[in-house]
Protein backbone atom coordinates (compact mmCIF):
# COMPACT_ATOMS: atom_id res chain seq x y z
CA UNK A 1 0.00 0.00 0.00
CA UNK A 2 2.08 3.26 -1.43
CA UNK A 3 0.41 6.32 -0.54
CA UNK A 4 2.21 8.72 -3.06
CA UNK A 5 0.36 11.63 -1.75
CA UNK A 6 1.42 11.48 1.74
CA UNK A 7 5.11 10.77 0.50
CA UNK A 8 4.62 14.21 -1.41
CA UNK A 9 3.10 15.92 1.83
CA UNK A 10 6.35 14.82 3.83
CA UNK A 11 9.37 14.75 2.03
CA UNK A 12 12.21 14.98 3.96
CA UNK A 13 14.32 17.23 1.47
CA UNK A 14 13.59 18.16 -2.19
CA UNK A 15 14.39 15.66 -4.74
CA UNK A 16 15.94 16.65 -8.05
CA UNK A 17 14.53 16.11 -11.88
CA UNK A 18 16.39 13.83 -13.43
CA UNK A 19 17.24 11.89 -16.85
CA UNK A 20 15.98 8.43 -16.99
CA UNK A 21 19.17 6.00 -18.03
CA UNK A 22 17.35 3.48 -19.44
CA UNK A 23 19.91 1.25 -20.72
CA UNK A 24 21.52 1.07 -17.32
CA UNK A 25 18.66 -1.02 -16.12
CA UNK A 26 20.01 -4.80 -15.37
CA UNK A 27 18.64 -8.20 -16.82
CA UNK A 28 17.22 -8.57 -13.11
CA UNK A 29 15.45 -4.91 -13.55
CA UNK A 30 13.52 -6.46 -16.94
CA UNK A 31 12.77 -9.50 -15.13
CA UNK A 32 11.43 -7.99 -12.06
CA UNK A 33 8.77 -5.50 -14.54
CA UNK A 34 8.18 -8.70 -16.19
CA UNK A 35 7.17 -10.71 -13.16
CA UNK A 36 4.61 -7.86 -11.70
CA UNK A 37 3.35 -6.96 -15.27
CA UNK A 38 2.13 -10.78 -15.49
CA UNK A 39 1.38 -11.21 -11.84
CA UNK A 40 -1.54 -7.81 -12.11
CA UNK A 41 -2.66 -7.98 -15.81
CA UNK A 42 -3.61 -11.52 -15.11
CA UNK A 43 -6.25 -10.31 -12.96
CA UNK A 44 -6.88 -6.47 -14.55
CA UNK A 45 -7.86 -8.01 -17.89
CA UNK A 46 -10.58 -8.92 -16.24
CA UNK A 47 -11.12 -6.35 -12.95
CA UNK A 48 -8.92 -2.97 -13.65
CA UNK A 49 -11.26 -0.16 -15.78
CA UNK A 50 -11.26 -0.49 -19.63
CA UNK A 51 -9.57 2.99 -19.41
CA UNK A 52 -6.37 1.80 -17.88
CA UNK A 53 -6.30 -1.18 -20.03
CA UNK A 54 -6.75 1.24 -22.96
CA UNK A 55 -4.62 3.79 -21.79
CA UNK A 56 -1.82 0.82 -21.05
CA UNK A 57 -2.08 0.02 -24.71
CA UNK A 58 -2.05 3.51 -25.85
CA UNK A 59 1.24 4.57 -24.29
CA UNK A 60 2.93 1.36 -25.02
CA UNK A 61 3.62 -0.48 -22.08
CA UNK A 62 5.82 -3.92 -22.59
CA UNK A 63 5.27 -6.88 -20.60
CA UNK A 64 9.07 -7.98 -20.88
CA UNK A 65 10.87 -4.39 -20.61
CA UNK A 66 11.10 -1.09 -18.34
CA UNK A 67 8.99 1.38 -19.74
CA UNK A 68 11.42 4.31 -21.88
CA UNK A 69 9.74 6.94 -20.92
CA UNK A 70 10.74 8.88 -23.93
CA UNK A 71 8.75 6.40 -25.82
CA UNK A 72 5.64 6.73 -23.07
CA UNK A 73 5.44 10.80 -23.72
CA UNK A 74 5.84 10.48 -27.27
CA UNK A 75 2.51 8.75 -27.27
CA UNK A 76 0.83 10.65 -24.20
CA UNK A 77 1.69 13.68 -26.05
CA UNK A 78 -0.04 12.76 -29.05
CA UNK A 79 -3.11 12.00 -26.53
CA UNK A 80 -3.30 14.34 -24.03
CA UNK A 81 -0.39 16.69 -23.46
CA UNK A 82 0.68 14.70 -20.36
CA UNK A 83 4.47 13.41 -19.54
CA UNK A 84 5.98 11.38 -16.78
CA UNK A 85 8.84 13.36 -15.49
CA UNK A 86 11.82 11.39 -14.19
CA UNK A 87 12.75 12.42 -10.29
CA UNK A 88 14.91 10.92 -7.69
CA UNK A 89 12.55 11.04 -4.98
CA UNK A 90 9.87 12.69 -3.37
CA UNK A 91 9.09 16.30 -4.29
CA UNK A 92 7.50 18.72 -1.82
CA UNK A 93 4.19 19.01 -2.24
CA UNK A 94 4.14 22.35 -3.63
CA UNK A 95 6.08 21.61 -6.26
CA UNK A 96 4.66 18.32 -6.80
CA UNK A 97 0.86 19.95 -7.74
CA UNK A 98 2.48 22.52 -9.29
CA UNK A 99 3.97 19.50 -11.61
CA UNK A 100 0.41 18.44 -11.67
CA UNK A 101 -1.23 21.15 -12.88
CA UNK A 102 1.32 21.55 -15.84
CA UNK A 103 0.25 17.88 -16.80
CA UNK A 104 3.45 16.63 -15.96
CA UNK A 105 3.82 13.00 -13.67
CA UNK A 106 6.75 13.38 -11.27
CA UNK A 107 8.17 9.47 -11.82
CA UNK A 108 10.61 7.21 -9.70
CA UNK A 109 12.51 5.04 -12.02
CA UNK A 110 13.83 2.54 -9.83
CA UNK A 111 12.74 -0.97 -10.01
CA UNK A 112 12.00 -2.57 -6.76
CA UNK A 113 14.55 -5.36 -5.58
CA UNK A 114 13.23 -8.65 -6.36
CA UNK A 115 13.04 -9.82 -2.76
CA UNK A 116 10.15 -7.08 -2.65
CA UNK A 117 7.77 -7.62 -5.72
CA UNK A 118 4.65 -8.00 -2.95
CA UNK A 119 5.67 -4.93 -1.45
CA UNK A 120 7.28 -1.92 -0.94
CA UNK A 121 6.34 0.98 1.07
CA UNK A 122 6.77 3.40 -1.49
CA UNK A 123 6.74 4.22 -4.79
CA UNK A 124 8.73 2.65 -8.03
CA UNK A 125 8.57 2.85 -11.58
CA UNK A 126 5.81 -0.13 -11.36
CA UNK A 127 3.47 2.23 -9.09
CA UNK A 128 3.91 5.22 -10.86
CA UNK A 129 3.59 3.97 -14.43
CA UNK A 130 1.92 1.12 -14.51
CA UNK A 131 -0.34 2.32 -11.76
CA UNK A 132 -0.53 5.80 -12.68
CA UNK A 133 0.24 6.54 -16.17
CA UNK A 134 -2.27 5.05 -18.21
CA UNK A 135 -5.32 6.81 -16.91
CA UNK A 136 -3.12 9.71 -18.25
CA UNK A 137 -3.87 8.77 -21.88
CA UNK A 138 -7.53 9.41 -21.10
CA UNK A 139 -8.81 12.93 -21.57
CA UNK A 140 -11.62 13.57 -18.78
CA UNK A 141 -9.53 12.09 -16.23
CA UNK A 142 -6.28 14.15 -17.31
CA UNK A 143 -8.07 16.93 -17.12
CA UNK A 144 -8.94 16.16 -13.71
CA UNK A 145 -5.79 15.40 -12.31
CA UNK A 146 -4.64 18.54 -13.75
CA UNK A 147 -7.66 20.46 -12.48
CA UNK A 148 -6.26 18.62 -8.96
CA UNK A 149 -3.04 20.52 -9.69
CA UNK A 150 -4.17 23.54 -10.15
CA UNK A 151 -6.63 23.56 -7.42
CA UNK A 152 -3.85 21.81 -4.53
CA UNK A 153 -1.16 24.33 -5.85
CA UNK A 154 -3.58 26.83 -3.74
CA UNK A 155 -4.44 24.91 -0.81
CA UNK A 156 -2.73 26.69 2.72
CA UNK A 157 -5.19 25.35 5.64
CA UNK A 158 -4.90 22.18 7.11
CA UNK A 159 -8.37 21.79 6.54
CA UNK A 160 -7.84 22.22 3.15
CA UNK A 161 -4.75 20.04 2.94
CA UNK A 162 -6.58 17.61 4.51
CA UNK A 163 -9.22 17.45 2.09
CA UNK A 164 -7.51 17.40 -0.85
CA UNK A 165 -5.48 14.56 0.01
CA UNK A 166 -9.05 12.80 0.89
CA UNK A 167 -9.76 13.25 -2.36
CA UNK A 168 -6.75 12.22 -3.93
CA UNK A 169 -7.06 9.10 -2.32
CA UNK A 170 -10.46 7.68 -2.44
CA UNK A 171 -9.76 8.62 -6.40
CA UNK A 172 -6.56 8.86 -7.89
CA UNK A 173 -5.14 5.68 -6.08
CA UNK A 174 -7.47 3.89 -4.44
CA UNK A 175 -10.88 4.69 -6.93
CA UNK A 176 -13.36 2.20 -7.98
CA UNK A 177 -15.85 2.98 -10.98
CA UNK A 178 -19.12 1.08 -12.60
CA UNK A 179 -18.27 -0.41 -15.73
CA UNK A 180 -20.38 -2.93 -17.89
CA UNK A 181 -23.07 -3.24 -15.02
CA UNK A 182 -19.83 -4.45 -12.31
CA UNK A 183 -17.32 -2.55 -10.09
CA UNK A 184 -13.50 -2.25 -11.70
CA UNK A 185 -10.30 -0.47 -9.83
CA UNK A 186 -9.06 2.44 -11.60
CA UNK A 187 -6.59 3.96 -9.00
CA UNK A 188 -2.89 3.56 -8.57
CA UNK A 189 -3.00 1.59 -5.75
CA UNK A 190 -5.04 -0.92 -6.66
CA UNK A 191 -4.22 -0.99 -10.30
CA UNK A 192 -0.29 -1.60 -9.21
CA UNK A 193 -1.68 -4.27 -5.66
CA UNK A 194 -2.98 -7.77 -5.80
CA UNK A 195 -3.95 -7.15 -1.99
CA UNK A 196 -5.28 -4.01 -2.27
CA UNK A 197 -7.27 -4.16 -5.20
CA UNK A 198 -8.95 -8.13 -3.63
CA UNK A 199 -9.92 -6.38 -0.57
CA UNK A 200 -11.43 -3.39 -2.84
CA UNK A 201 -13.66 -6.41 -4.62
CA UNK A 202 -13.87 -8.59 -1.93
CA UNK A 203 -16.43 -8.72 1.05
CA UNK A 204 -14.51 -6.72 3.68
CA UNK A 205 -14.62 -3.66 1.76
CA UNK A 206 -17.99 -1.00 1.84
CA UNK A 207 -17.90 0.20 -1.33
CA UNK A 208 -20.29 2.97 -1.17
CA UNK A 209 -21.54 5.90 -4.18
CA UNK A 210 -18.93 8.35 -5.14
CA UNK A 211 -20.07 12.12 -3.41
CA UNK A 212 -17.88 14.83 -2.88
CA UNK A 213 -19.35 15.48 0.72
CA UNK A 214 -18.95 11.58 1.32
CA UNK A 215 -15.65 11.28 0.36
CA UNK A 216 -14.75 14.39 2.31
CA UNK A 217 -15.65 13.25 5.56
CA UNK A 218 -14.20 9.62 5.05
CA UNK A 219 -11.03 9.87 7.05
CA UNK A 220 -8.43 7.08 6.16
CA UNK A 221 -5.35 5.29 7.04
CA UNK A 222 -1.85 4.67 5.08
CA UNK A 223 -0.73 1.46 6.33
CA UNK A 224 -3.74 -1.27 6.53
CA UNK A 225 -6.57 -2.19 3.71
CA UNK A 226 -9.16 -0.07 2.95
CA UNK A 227 -12.34 -0.70 4.81
CA UNK A 228 -14.32 1.92 2.70
CA UNK A 229 -14.15 3.28 -1.37
CA UNK A 230 -15.86 4.91 -3.34
CA UNK A 231 -17.25 3.90 -6.80
CA UNK A 232 -17.84 6.48 -10.23
CA UNK A 233 -20.24 5.68 -12.50
CA UNK A 234 -18.36 7.99 -15.24
CA UNK A 235 -15.10 9.81 -14.73
CA UNK A 236 -16.39 13.01 -15.42
CA UNK A 237 -17.76 12.71 -11.90
CA UNK A 238 -14.21 13.74 -10.44
CA UNK A 239 -13.21 16.63 -12.88
CA UNK A 240 -17.21 17.99 -11.41
CA UNK A 241 -15.87 16.94 -7.83
CA UNK A 242 -12.65 19.21 -8.10
CA UNK A 243 -14.09 22.43 -9.61
CA UNK A 244 -16.57 22.34 -6.84
CA UNK A 245 -13.80 21.28 -4.34
CA UNK A 246 -11.92 24.35 -5.56
CA UNK A 247 -15.18 26.36 -5.29
CA UNK A 248 -16.22 25.53 -1.80
CA UNK A 249 -12.25 26.09 -0.57
CA UNK A 250 -11.75 29.31 -3.01
CA UNK A 251 -8.71 27.42 -4.54
CA UNK A 252 -9.73 29.34 -7.55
Amino acid sequence: MQDSLSAHLHAPAPATFISQDWAAYTDENHLAWSMLYDRRMETLRDTGSRVFLEGAATIGIKRDTVPDLAEVNARLAERTGWAAVPVSGFLPAKEFFGCLAERRFPTTVSVRPMAQLDYLPEPDIFHDVFGHVPLHAHPVFADFLQRFGQAATRAVTEEQVEAMARLFWFTVEFGLVHEDGRVKVYGSGLISSHGDAANALGENCDRRPFSLDAVLAQPFEIDRLQDVLFVVDDYRQLFEAVEEAGCRMQLG
